[in-house]
Order: C-alpha cells, then structure tokens, then sequence
C-alpha cells in the first residue's frame, strides 16, 4: 500500500511542478512584454499602442501589419510549456526606432529587454514560488 502513496505523492508533485513551471513561462513572458511597453518612446502614442502578442499558428499577414495579435495579455492565448508566443509593433516605423535611421540612435527597446531576460525569469521563479 505504500507504493501506491508514494506514487500518488510523485503524480501530485509532477503535476504541481508542471503547473508551476507553466506559472514561470507565462508571468516570464508577460514581464517581458511589459519591459518592452515601458521602455518604448511614447511621442505620439502610435509604437507602443501597435505592440502586439499572439501565439501560432502565425498567419503572413501578421508580418504586414495586421492587428491579429493582442494587445499585452498573455491571459487568453493558451500557449502550451514549450509552446511559442509572438512579440512585435505593427507600426511601420518600429525597426526605425529600435536600431536608429538617418545617424540618429536606435531606442533599442526590444533589445535592451530581451537582455533582462535571465533576470525576468528568475524573478518570476521567485514570486510562483509554492
């Protein structure tokens, strides 16, 4: 009969920890996307209003500008551990204002994010933590 408790007790603990991890992944994710929001140049409100997430399958159109995607909230997509979640602006002048045009200097908000991003996740670790 103990057996059958101990495998009772590792099935609970492997479904706590995939639920956790799910936890992890999607509040990593969101932390990302606001980190993105926050340091996006807000002149006209244009950029950071065209930020948008969505999760496959991605469509063509999605790269032409479509408004598919969501605005930030990762809450609705069901993407799945492992799966795949899509981040970018649907404004024509994002690249521009990520990497720089003319001489002038890129905002680098997506770059300087996606190097938070081991931070990001450690915290989010911290704050599911059981």
């Amino acid at each position: 009969m103990a057996s059958s408790n101990f495998s009772a007790d590792i099935a609970a603990w492997a479904e706590r920890t995939k639920k956790r991890m799910e936890e992890v992944a999607n509040l990593s994710a969101q932390r990302l996307a606001e980190a993105i929001v926050e340091a996006t140049p807000v002149a006209s409100g244009e950029l950071v209003n065209s930020f948008r997430v969505s999760a496959p399958p991605r469509q063509s159109e999605d790269a032409e500008g479509s408004n598919e995607g969501q605005p930030v909230n990762l809450a609705g997509l069901g993407v799945p551990l492992g799966g795949m979640i899509h981040m970018g602006f649907t404004a024509p002048h994002a690249a521009a204002v990520e990497y720089g045009k003319d001489g002038q200097a890129g905002q680098g908000m997506v770059r300087l994010a996606a190097r938070q991003w081991p931070d990001i996740v450690e915290s989010a670790a911290r704050d599911t933590a059981d």
